[in-house]
């Protein structure tokens, strides 16, 4: 994916009351930053914005931060963001693998994956955000009742996935390849799009998702 650069987004993202740029002085004190201790939930990779944007409008008791390195896509989402009169949403700019320096142990209540860079080749299934790798991160960050939720139109990433977090410290609790064709089903309850999936759903692109917990 390339990304067209927006002159001067880095250091307006430094600059914004929303980033959060000394993040790893947090980790373990984030409930002491949002002033409360409702959950936190993370997106990593958020993009733009608009899912984790809804989730915080229509959740105001639950705190949420999304993780983005891409500078060109997470202004966007800092400018959307100056418009709502919400206090529980917040951005990190950072590369995921950082994702055990920004939080504490069991501090994460959920982690959302949505179409994520899917790394098509094999030397770098440990880039996936679904690869075990990335899954011994977040075992470390979640709660012991906490779940991570991946949405993704790309098939292969998708059977990747359904493989990987079975030899992991996490099952797979509810999955689907139609996401949008299962509207009755129970994971579907609740969604939010993401900008991707907008676009990749009007054109007819089917969109899998699982929802993944903690072995017992």
């Amino acid at each position: 994916m390339r990304l067209r650069n927006v002159k001067g987004s880095r250091e307006a993202i430094a600059d914004s009351e929303f980033t959060i740029n000394d993040f790893k002085e947090y980790a373990g004190k984030w409930n002491e930053l949002f002033e409360n201790n409702n959950p936190i939930r993370i997106e990593i990779g958020m993009g733009k914005g608009k899912f984790i944007t809804e989730l915080a409008k229509n959740n105001p008791d639950v705190n949420y931060i999304g993780i983005e390195k891409y500078s060109s896509v997470l202004i966007r989402a800092i400018e959307k963001r100056r418009e709502l009169d919400i206090d529980n949403l917040l951005f990190i700019r950072m590369d995921a693998v950082e994702i055990e320096e920004a939080f504490g142990v069991g501090e994460v209540d959920r982690i959302y994956l949505n179409f994520s860079d899917p790394w098509p080749k094999d030397r770098h299934a440990k880039r996936r955000l679904t690869s075990r790798q990335f899954f011994e991160r977040y075992d470390k960050i979640l709660k012991k009742d906490g779940i991570v939720e991946f949405k993704t139109d790309n098939r292969p990433l998708f059977d990747f996935s359904l493989e990987e977090i079975p030899e992991t410290n996490f099952k797979i609790d509810n999955h689907t390849f139609d996401l949008h064709g299962d509207k009755d089903a129970k994971i579907f309850e609740g969604n939010v799009m993401t900008e991707y999936e907008e676009k990749f759903v009007s054109i007819g692109n089917k969109i899998c998702k699982l929802i993944a917990s903690r072995r017992i």
